[in-house]
């Protein structure tokens, strides 16, 4: 079975390890939704990694919700975006953007207008804004129109991405965000092509990779999901025939490589997982599988020779750890991150975590 330190290629995307950075939400483009020179240079302190994926990227105003998070619909921040991409590259990495509609989950204050999904429901808990939590406001349930213009964001945004500088891009279909509330029996209520069927629910994010792909190439698109936790009011009743038609839609598509949130533990919000999708995916799936969630280098290494997951992707432990790669190949122990810091939107906790090296030398 391959290990975690042999090559990959995702599409036209070859990796030379197989230990991936996966997304992670930092807060630091500012209200201006613009990269700047600070995640230039958090991004290239983790080029050592066989593939960076960028932070979830609002495709759309209309589209991002999240304070402090960077966007991809206009040319200042594809400007922004080549200073990250370039010190990346410059550092040896590899870097892909993920594009993000939080749908339901973006708060007015905003997104400037009453939010879209699926179907006219609401998001549970408190939405984060500028101003503090607030409570969501109920979304409209997405015209036809509606879907056709959320469609050509997309494909509008994974352009921007390429003229960024970016190896390809992922669709983020995961946590609760608008792809997940198309797939999900528990936020899609619609009566069209759109809803009902498993076929149907799975209409919305063939149609975003099919254009995505004939935009700028199926071997530079992936995608990413989260079958098995329930994840900001998203949960599906019977995951595993939904992810199996996905797995046999994907192969149909020829997309090169999908990214399965797939806990195998409580995660750090307290989601109990379900039994896991990828066992049933792999007989039908040719691409490759990255799985995610709460893996060190012990763990990685025991999926990895299950010979599901053809590579692994982390997430926080990329945080305070820039030289993840290095500590796992050696064994060092990995440093742990200030969770306070993770949002705060300055340097602290984002730029100054030292390398191994650094910190023995300390």
């Amino acid at each position: 079975m391959p290990g975690l330190f042999d090559p990959l290629d995702l599409g036209s995307i070859a990796l030379p390890n197989r230990i991936v950075m996966a997304p992670l939400t930092r807060a630091r483009a500012g209200r201006e939704t613009i990269p700047n020179q600070m995640m230039a240079d958090y991004y290239a302190q983790r080029a050592s990694a066989g593939l960076i994926i960028s932070e979830a990227t609002g495709i759309s105003r209309e589209g991002l919700g999240w304070p402090g998070a960077p966007g991809l619909w206009s040319n200042a921040q594809v400007e922004g975006w080549k200073a990250v991409t370039s010190a990346v590259h410059k550092a040896g990495g590899r870097i892909v953007a993920q594009l993000w509609h939080m749908g339901r989950l973006v708060h007015p204050d905003l997104g400037l207008g009453q939010p879209v999904s699926s179907s006219a429901t609401m998001a549970p808990d408190l939405a984060h804004t500028y101003e503090g939590k607030k409570p969501y406001v109920e979304a409209y349930a997405a015209t036809r129109s509606d879907i056709r213009r959320i469609i050509g964001d997309y494909v509008c945004a994974a352009r921007k991405a390429i003229a960024a500088g970016f190896d390809g891009v992922q669709i983020h279909g995961a946590n609760g965000y608008l792809v997940d509330q198309f797939l999900r029996d528990s936020a899609n209520f619609r009566t069209d092509e759109y809803g009902g069927s498993i076929e149907n629910r799975l209409r919305f994010a063939s149609e975003v990779l099919e254009a995505v792909g004939d935009a700028i190439g199926m071997d530079r698109v992936g995608i990413r999901f989260s079958p098995n936790i329930y994840s900001q009011g998203i949960e599906d009743s019977d995951p595993i025939p939904l992810f199996t038609a996905l797995a046999h839609r994907l192969e149909e598509l020829k997309v090169p490589w999908i990214e399965l949130r797939e806990a195998h533990q409580p995660t750090s919000a307290g989601a109990i997982p379900t039994a896991p999708v990828s066992p049933a995916m792999r007989p039908i799936y040719s691409g490759k599988i990255l799985l995610n969630s709460d893996y060190d280098g012990r763990s990685a290494r025991a999926r990895m020779a299950e010979g599901i997951a053809d590579a692994i992707s982390f997430g926080r432990p990329f945080i305070s750890n820039p030289d993840l790669v290095r500590r796992i190949a050696i064994g060092a122990p990995l440093a742990p991150g200030d969770i306070a810091t993770f949002y705060s939107g300055a340097a602290e906790g984002y730029i100054d975590y030292p390398t191994l090296d650094e910190a023995v030398a300390a």
